[in-house]
């Protein structure tokens, strides 16, 4: 019997990632993965000067470097990559599933950040460091049309990939509404409305938070703005014009917080 073909392109969509692996660049971005557990690792090539700065990482990562010449790197990055005489093949992580990551702990209102088609992943990787920081569960990115895992994502990020959550889910709209179910209020960030952010909050800081952002120029797209709660400005000195998407998802994080 002849499969549907949904299924056919679900266990072909399956096998593809399976098969996926990312270099990761820089001093800073290998030696992190190769100090986290949780990230496999498959190939190190390494310059004898950058196998020194990363010192016991490389024995904690259980990997036999390959050493290189640093006149001719050999690992395949892209010819403008700062890669400082280090590059690791691993396989994207595996972060498990929202419900999962979502709950909170009980003690402290939970906060994610939502992106609606970011694709930029120095924005991304920028928003994970700031997740990080302000200690949000997740950062919850679209599994087609959004930055997914790369070497130029891990270096921005400086580190939080291998920390901080980032999952990709297949539909943004139908996550809102499964944060929603656990207890979410979901705000979406636009800066044509009148309600600020410390607003739209007020007695409600200790519930559970969703911040989502759009992309640059678009902005949300007309389906997430319509599965928002509410929709939020960050307050503007005069008429001085809208931050980048990983500056505003900073800022809005910070707002956002409990307690205050």
């Amino acid at each position: 019997m002849k499969k549907p073909k949904w299924v056919v392109e679900k266990e072909r969509s399956k096998k593809a990632a399976s098969a996926e692996t990312v270099w990761l660049f820089g001093i800073h971005a290998v030696r992190d993965a190769l100090e986290n557990p949780a990230r496999e690792k498959l190939r190190l090539i390494v310059t004898r000067n950058a196998l020194d700065r990363l010192g016991e990482a490389v024995a904690t990562g259980r990997i036999e470097p390959e050493i290189a010449d640093a006149r001719s790197f050999s690992a395949p990055l892209d010819p403008g990559s700062v890669h400082q005489g280090a590059a690791l093949e691993v396989k994207p992580l595996d972060w498990g599933s929202v419900a999962d990551r979502c709950l909170g702990d009980g003690k402290t209102p939970p906060r994610v950040v939502l992106l609606d088609r970011v694709t930029d992943p120095h924005n991304v990787g920028a928003i994970l460091r700031s997740a990080e920081v302000f200690g949000a569960l997740a950062v919850i990115g679209m599994r087609h049309h959004a930055a997914p895992e790369t070497g130029a994502l891990a270096k921005t990020a400086s580190g939080a990939l291998e920390r901080q959550p980032y999952l990709r889910v297949r539909n943004l709209a139908d996550t809102m509404e499964e944060l929603k179910a656990m207890g979410y209020l979901v705000l979406g960030l636009d800066g044509e409305v009148e309600t600020d952010i410390g607003t739209a909050l007020e007695g409600k800081r200790d519930r559970a938070v969703a911040l989502v952002m759009g992309a640059e120029g678009p902005g949300l797209r007309d389906k997430t703005r319509d599965t928002c709660d509410a929709l939020v400005r960050i307050p503007a000195a005069g008429g001085f014009g809208s931050l980048n998407v990983s500056n505003a998802a900073a800022v809005a994080l910070y707002a956002s917080r409990a307690g205050t």
